[in-house]
């Protein structure tokens, strides 16, 4: 599970990330990046890893969440209540069975938010799918590092059924014969959409109500490959040209 990138944002308490990086040890997970943290390094951190250190000292620190995934090919945000626009939203066994057959070289991300209000709609709006862990209605806050722990779980479980979760079909129903495009290239294409929507007046920045947000949900369902984000860059390309733009 080399391929998974446990993502943390800007976590407040040092000693949750040592519960993390001792929960990822657990499981075999090993790529820990933070987000802007309030504290770190800590040696609260390293005591709370009891063991697990050593994912703290590889652990990458940066400043934004675009940052963190912009290598990755999927994105899965961690989300504990329902979104004003729904996205597409799996449990954690789910989620794994979408992971586990993926090639090693595509590189996953898994974003867990602040301890006190979660990932931002903004932030989970960068995501392909939501993961929700189904805790009871009462009592579902969980501690960052029990999250953690559930759903490294499920990665685990999925990883050690070996070539029966391998060769299953891909959640999303086809093989991809071109690699999967990055998140860097992803945002870079809904950023030339949004300017040509505002240059053809199908967009009104003074009043977008939902329309980027619809649409980014539309293309992150598809998980488009690098030629199909090509093609739909050309095509835009070819209404700004036409458009005199």
């Amino acid at each position: 599970m080399a391929n998974v990138r446990i993502v943390l944002v800007n976590t407040t308490h040092p000693g949750n990330i040592g519960g993390v990086a001792r929960a990822m040890k657990n499981m075999g997970l090993s790529d820990l990046c933070l987000v802007a943290p309030k504290l770190f390094p800590s040696e609260e951190a390293v005591s709370r890893a009891s063991g697990a250190a050593d994912i703290l000292d590889q652990a990458s620190v940066v400043g934004s969440v675009v940052e963190a995934i912009a290598d990755c090919q999927l994105v899965v945000g961690t989300s504990a209540r329902e979104r004003h626009i729904p996205w597409p939203l799996v449990d954690p066994r789910e989620m794994a069975a979408v992971v586990a057959p993926l090639p090693d070289d595509v590189t996953v991300a898994v974003l867990f938010g602040r301890e006190d209000r979660g990932l931002t709609n903004e932030e989970l709006q960068l995501c392909h799918k939501h993961v929700h862990i189904p805790a009871i209605e009462s009592f579902s806050s969980l501690n960052i590092a029990a999250a953690v722990q559930v759903i490294s779980y499920e990665l685990r479980m999925a990883a050690l059924a070996g070539d029966e979760v391998k060769n299953q079909r891909p959640q999303w129903g086809t093989d991809w014969d071109i690699d999967l495009a990055d998140h860097d290239e992803i945002e870079r294409l809904f950023v030339h959409l949004e300017e040509t929507l505002v240059d053809i007046e199908f967009l009104d920045p003074d009043n977008p109500r939902q329309l980027m947000p619809r649409l980014r949900r539309l293309l992150m369902r598809a998980v488009p490959d690098k030629v199909e984000v090509n093609v739909l860059r050309g095509v835009l390309r070819a209404v700004q040209k036409k458009t005199g733009r």
